[in-house]
C-alpha cells in the first residue's frame, strides 16, 4: 500500500509516492502537457504509476489563496480531483498546498540549484512536500482514514 501525492499545475503535474510504511515521500517525476485542458495522457500516466507503485489513495494539493479564499485554480483542481476519482476508482483527498512552491524553491536555493534550473524540479518537490505533510498528519498509521485537509 502506498499513497501518491500530486501537485496539479496549468501545464505540469508533480508526482510523489510514499514508501510502503507510509512514513516518507519521494518525488517521482513531472508530467508535462502542451495545453492546460489536455488531460488524457496525464491521467493515463498517473494510472500507470498507480499500478506500478500499488497506490491505494491520492493526495492532491489544493491551491488556496493566502487569505484562505479559493480562486480559479482551486476550481480547476476540484474538477481534476473528480476526474481522478472517476478514472482511477481511488479516493482523492485535498491537501492545503499554500507555500509549498515557495518552500520547494527555498530547498533548491539551499542546495545550490541555479535559478534557471529550478523549474525542472519545483513541481516534483512540491508534490513531495504535499505528500509528506499528509503522511505526517496521518502519523504513518495504515488504519488511518484519509480526509481532505483544506
Amino acid at each position: 500500500m502506498r499513497i501518491m501525492g500530486l501537485d496539479f499545475g496549468s501545464k505540469t503535474v508533480g508526482v510523489a509516492v510514499s514508501d510502503s510504511l507510509l512514513l516518507t515521500a519521494q518525488g517521482l517525476e513531472i508530467i508535462r502537457r502542451k495545453e492546460e485542458n489536455k488531460l488524457r495522457q496525464t491521467l493515463a500516466r498517473i494510472e500507470e504509476l498507480i499500478v506500478e507503485y500499488e497506490v491505494t489513495e491520492i493526495v492532491l494539493g489544493y491551491p488556496r489563496n493566502m487569505n484562505a479564499s479559493e480562486g480559479e485554480r482551486a476550481a480547476l483542481t476540484g474538477e481534476f480531483k473528480e476526474k481522478l476519482e472517476r478514472r482511477t476508482g481511488l479516493p482523492v483527498y485535498l491537501w492545503d498546498e499554500r507555500l509549498t512552491t515557495v518552500e520547494a524553491n527555498q530547498i533548491m536555493m539551499e542546495a545550490g540549484v541555479r535559478r534557471e534550473n529550478r523549474k525542472e524540479y519545483v513541481d516534483k518537490i512540491a508534490a513531495t512536500l504535499i505528500l509528506q505533510g499528509y503522511l505526517d498528519r496521518r502519523g504513518g498509521k495504515e488504519d488511518s482514514i484519509g480526509q481532505d485537509c483544506v
